[in-house]
Formats: structure tokens, C-alpha cells, sequence
């Protein structure tokens, strides 16, 4: 139900972001006060993958979904939701041999799995419809035919999906291929997973929960350790990012500005690096980055900067501190991996997404999600291409659109081309008030119902989603 108060937050996130620009380059933001809590006093969990069960043709997992009590803030114990009560458990997966992962929900509430860009048949792909009960399991099934890439694990229930993230429900899931293999990257040690969000505790360490309440939420949480520092040799390191937050953006600056080098997004290795100084990352979006730390002398501290927090709010992700010597075989090439021509597109679609203040809903084209209404019927093999317009200019929310199965390309924004950051196959494309993106996909492989939605997952939760049934 709308409430004014649900209005005047509406309204706060235009405050917040509606300023900023859709090109990859962002600015800083000056005046921010710094938040009481001191940074820097846990060091990063580096997560060690979870160790499958091999069998003949497929790696087997086992991920029981409940809650856990974890240390999130040093001192205090914090109950969480959690797979195998572990806050942003990793699996590393191989391109060509499948994954097969029972999941057993013992939450109180239900819980469907989602592989975040994963081309998966549509009974593995966590549809609302699907959805594990407590006390329930169900077998999912990832191929992992497509290119190596970072991807993520998240609930997709009907209506706990938010709060199960909010609460630690999120896995980074990484898969390897042999081309990236041969490619001289930071591999090993080297190659370290980051999955970045935000939270808000009481005074006893529990997290508190509101849908509205995103930019209440001041603690910035990486691998599920507040405001971390990570001890790092100099040498070049391969980080991969991850935006868990439900709503935050990360605008990500290193030191003063330091260049750092764009190699990855959501769907896999960029046509070539692009040399950089700030990122954007916004929910559900990965981006992958090489950082050469062999510029620094031993002994360096350097802080990977938010230049963009929220009122009263620290700017401090994390910090990297420069320990130790280390020789380096890496680099990074000049070109990394090609786009794939999907042709010419056979269909256009529209869609609008807006904010109707007087039912408090988020829509796509004036509709709220009906999960008993099949939206858009593409078929396989087709391409498409699709214009996303943001035309909530009355509170200036920012709004995203992630379609479930294929990864898509970036033709334009607002008819001009995307920026050298955007090159690569992306399946999350965030658009601002007022403003368009074209982008072009085709639908391959699994037939069935699949999702397409916003990925700040309040306005999901509030109907921003539409269904779609895809066949032959």
C-alpha cells in the first residue's frame, strides 16, 4: 500500500541518484559526513570454493537454505539466512561438465534458486511458480555451456526474494572456461571474488529489515566483513565484483583516483580492456577489474572509495594494504574476447518502466507482474531487439531490466553508443529517469517460462516484473 512515507523515499532516491549519468565515468561526490563506526578492523574473508561431490559427468552440491548465527560486526553475533550457514559461500564451476545442486529449504519462508545470468532450462531457473517450500528440496541443474563469466545464486520466491537477500542469501558462482585459461590473467590466489553490499543493525548486531528503508542501511558489508582491509602482494590481482544490495548503487574509486584496468561484466571478458578510474556497479550487475599493485612500494594502503554514499554515511568499501613482494607472470592482453554477432533482428519490443504513485506500484508497460499472465512470447533462435524507457521523470528513480536465460548487447543509450565499459554481453542494464536503451538479444536452447525485471529488488517486490514464454 502507498503511504506518503513510501512517496517521500521514492522521492529521496531520485535525491540520490537521479544526478547521475548513465556514461561509465562518474564524478565524486563532496561533503558526505563519515559514520561513527571505524573501518578497516576485520581483514576480507577470501572465500574458499565449496568442495562439489565429483560423480560421473557432473559436480553435485548439496545447499541447505537456513539461518545461521554468523559474526558480521567483531563482537556482536548476527542471525542471518544463509546456504550451509556460510554469509557469501563461492562455487567455482567449469564450462562443458554440469552442476547439480539439491536444495533444501529449512527457512520459514520459501525460497526458489536462481543462478543470476545463467542459460539454464526453465525448471533450474528459480520461477516463482517453483518456489521450495519450507521444509521442502528440489534438484537444479546448470549445464554451464555458456562462456566463463561471474555469475550469482539468489532467492526468486514470489515475495520473501528481497528480505532472503537482504538477510545473506547470495552466492558467488564462477564460472571457468579454457579460453579465459590461456589468456595470461591473474589466476589462482590472485583471482578473488569480491561481493559487495550495504546493511543496517540494531544495537544488538541483528540486521534490520524494511523494503523502503535502503538508504538507512550505512554499513558496507564485502564477503560478509564490514569495511574489510585485504592484505595483497604487489603484483597484479584479478577482483571480481558483485552488487548484492537490494537497491544500492557502488560508484568505486580507488585511492585518489587510481587507474585501475576494466576487463569483465556481467557476461563474461570485454572485447578489450578499458583503462579506468571509477565504476559503475549497480545491484545484480558483476564487473571484473585488474588492479597492479606492483606500482606500489610494500608497505601502501590504499581504500576503494563509494564516491557516491548515502547522507552521513562513510565513502570506505575496503582497503588494500600492500604486504609482501611477489613475482608476476600476469598481464593483461590487448584484446580479451569477442561479442557474438547475434544478425539482424527480426522483432522489436517496447518497454516502459514507471512508478504509479497512487498504488505504489512499479510497472512495466502499466503493468504490475500477474504471475497467470504470460507477457511477451519471443521465440527461439530469433533475435530481438528491445528499447527500455525509464519514464518515471516525476520522482527520477533509477530503474533496471535483467531478462532471465541469454545474456544481451548494448546497441545504444539514448541513441548514442554505449561506453567501451558497456562493450560486452551484459544480461542487467540499469536506465535513468527519463532517458531510453536499445538492446539486442536472442532467446536460445530452453523453451518454457522465464522472468524479466528490475533488478533493484524493492521495486520487483512492489510488481516491476513480467513473464515471458518462450518457444519454437
Amino acid at each position: 500500500m502507498l503511504t506518503r512515507r513510501n512517496v517521500l523515499r521514492a522521492g529521496a532516491a531520485a535525491g540520490v541518484l537521479s544526478t547521475v549519468p548513465a556514461s561509465l565515468v562518474i564524478g565524486g561526490r563532496s561533503g558526505v559526513a563519515r559514520a561513527a563506526e571505524s573501518p578497516f578492523r576485520v581483514p576480507l574473508k577470501v572465500r574458499t570454493p565449496l568442495r562439489p561431490t565429483r560423480l560421473a559427468g557432473h559436480d553435485f552440491y548439496r545447499l541447505t537454505t537456513r539461518e545461521a548465527d554468523v559474526t558480521l560486526l567483531p563482537g556482536t553475533r548476527t542471525r542471518i539466512r544463509s546456504f550451509n550457514g556460510v554469509m557469501s559461500p563461492l562455487i567455482v564451476a567449469r564450462r562443458g561438465r554440469p552442476v547439480v545442486i539439491e536444495q533444501i529449504n529449512s527457512l520459514n519462508v520459501p525460497f526458489s534458486m536462481h543462478l543470476h545470468g545463467g542459460h539454464v532450462p526453465g525448471g533450474s531457473d528459480g520461477h516463482p511458480e517453483n518456489e521450495v517450500k519450507p521444509g521442502g528440496k528440489r534438484i537444479f541443474r546448470y549445464p554451464n555451456q555458456q562462456r566463463a563469466s561471474t555469475l550469482w545464486i539468489h532467492d526468486h520466491s514470489h515475495h520473501s526474494h528481497a528480505e532472503n537477500i537482504y538477510r545473506g542469501l547470495a552466492a558467488t558462482y564462477v564460472l571457468t572456461d579454457d579460453f579465459e585459461d590461456r589468456l595470461p590473467l591473474p589466476k589462482g590466489r590472485y583471482d578473488v571474488p569480491l561481493q559487495l553490499r550495504d546493511a543496517k543493525f540494531g544495537e544488538n548486531g541483528a540486521l534490520d529489515w524494511d523494503l523502503h528503508d535502503f538508504e538507512g542501511r550505512h554499513t558496507l558489508l564485502v564477503n560478509g566483513s564490514p569495511r574489510p582491509y585485504f592484505e595483497v602482494a604487489a603484483r597484479k590481482y584479478r577482483l571480481r565484483l558483485v552488487n548484492t544490495s537490494n537497491e544500492r548503487l557502488f560508484l568505486l574509486q580507488l585511492g585518489d583516483g587510481e587507474e585501475f584496468t576494466h576487463i569483465g561484466t556481467d557476461g563474461g571478458l570485454l572485447p578489450a580492456p578499458v583503462p579506468a578510474r571509477t565504476l559503475q556497479l549497480w545491484p545484480g550487475e558483476r564487473h571484473e577489474i585488474v588492479v597492479d599493485f606492483g606500482r606500489y612500494a610494500v608497505g601502501r594502503k590504499l581504500v576503494l572509495n563509494n564516491t557516491y554514499p548515502y547522507e552521513g554515511e562513510a565513502p570506505e568499501v575496503m582497503r588494500f594494504d600492500v604486504v609482501r613482494n611477489a613475482p608476476d607472470p600476469s598481464s593483461v592482453p590487448a584484446t580479451l574476447r569477442s561479442v557474438p554477432d547475434l544478425g539482424t533482428s527480426a522483432v522489436e519490443r517496447e518497454f516502459t518502466l514507471s512508478f504509479n504513485a497512487r498504488t505504489g506500484e512499479h510497472l512495466i508497460n502499466n503493468k504490475p507482474f500477474d504471475t497467470d499472465r504470460v507477457d511477451i512470447r519471443p521465440r527461439l533462435n530469433v533475435t530481438e531487439t528491445w528499447r527500455i524507457t525509464n519514464a518515471d521523470t516525476q520522482f527520477g528513480i533509477p530503474h533496471s531490466l535483467h531478462p532471465h536465460l541469454d545474456a544481451f548487447r548494448i546497441l545504444d543509450r539514448n541513441g548514442e553508443p554505449p561506453a567501451a565499459g558497456e562493450a560486452g554481453l551484459k544480461d542487467t542494464i540499469t536506465v535513468m529517469a527519463g532517458e531510453s536503451a536499445r538492446v539486442q538479444l536472442r532467446f536460445t536452447d530452453y523453451t518454457g517460462r522465464f522472468m524479466y525485471h528490475c533488478h533493484m529488488l524493492g521495486h520487483l517486490q512492489m510488481g516491476m516484473m513480467g513473464q515471458m514464454e518462450i518457444g519454437r
